[in-house]
């Protein structure tokens, strides 16, 4: 699996915060599943996907 620049991270996590900002606080949650589920379609692979659920779900003090 290839990885994204540093550079090009720093913009994804700076357009994904803005849109979020932007977006009513009732419709965040909707967004961000809505998001998850194209990037699930995006990689096409489900197991993929799942390890990425896992990873995100881990939470460090």
């Amino acid at each position: 699996m290839s990885t994204i620049s540093i550079d090009d991270l720093e913009k994804v996590y700076d357009h994904l915060a803005e849109s979020i900002d932007a977006i009513p606080v009732e419709k965040r949650e909707l967004f961000l599943v809505k998001l998850a589920l194209l990037s699930a379609n995006q990689i096409q692979d489900g197991s993929v996907f799942l390890q990425l659920i896992n990873q995100a779900k881990v939470f460090e003090n």
